[in-house]
């Protein structure tokens, strides 16, 4: 049961929130109120910059199913405790194995079981958590953003093969999930970033600009702004689409 002092904020929850744009979005959606609850395979750090603290940090392995298991279980507890209402699912989490040197791997050298665990984590725990945390987006009519990539519609000089098709096939459900959760209330959206100035940049990503239409790499607050005006009542009437965040990259 909920308790006296209900938590009328909306309130979100966000996988990759440890850096990057998962960081750059925790700050977004703090500045307007909103609750956000993040997980990840770090333990809550304390200079992490946002007000929280561990009460709304959640340590989870999303390469271990049965961990997701667990987590949907204590996101549905301290959302019960207190009364909050869950308006939005961010599934930002994936890993990007590399070769020797920080080499791409491809689609001969990468072992099946690292397809195995970038599958589990880039695209098996996104639908795991929007199953398993439906009822709670039902009840407040709230959205789901799945972040994908540019490398899931074209071949990537950095991201492997195993990582680029994930996303592919995490865009593929982002409109499968529109039309099953639509029903319900629930829109569902996607990201595909291209390049982004964060801290796990690959080496040589900074000639890639060249061939960037405005010339520059994007940065982690303006991916941030696109999932927060998803997650909005600006978009009440967007489902089903993936909105490309790369500088015109794609074209």
């Amino acid at each position: 049961m909920p308790s006296e002092a209900t938590d009328t904020r909306r309130a979100l929850v966000l996988t990759g929130a440890s850096r990057g744009i998962g960081h750059a979005t925790v700050k977004r959606f703090s500045r307007e109120g909103w609750r956000v609850i993040t997980c990840s395979r770090q333990a809550f750090a304390e200079d992490c910059p946002w007000p929280a603290g561990p009460e709304d940090h959640i340590k989870v392995d999303l390469a271990d199913p049965e961990d997701v298991g667990f987590a949907i279980s204590e996101i549905r507890r301290r959302l019960e405790a207190n009364g909050s209402q869950l308006h939005a699912l961010v599934n930002n989490a994936a890993i990007s194995p590399k070769g020797s040197g920080g080499t791409r791997l491809d689609s001969i050298q990468t072992s099946m079981h690292l397809w195995r665990d970038v599958f589990q984590v880039n695209f098996f725990a996104s639908i795991m958590l929007a199953r398993g945390l439906m009822r709670e987006l039902t009840a407040a009519k709230g959205s789901i953003v799945n972040v994908t990539s540019i490398a899931g519609g074209r071949v990537h000089p950095f991201a492997g093969t195993a990582y680029a098709t994930s996303k592919a096939a995490l865009a593929s459900l982002t409109r499968e999930m529109a039309a099953d959760f639509g029903p319900s209330g629930i829109r569902v959206n996607a990201i595909a970033p291209g390049e982004i100035d964060t801290a796990i940049l690959s080496p040589g990503t900074e000639k890639m600009v060249e061939n960037i239409p405005l010339r520059r790499l994007g940065k982690t607050g303006e991916v941030a702004d696109i999932i927060y005006f998803l997650c909005s009542d600006q978009a009440s009437y967007v489902t089903g689409s993936e909105i490309h965040i790369n500088g015109g990259q794609h074209v």
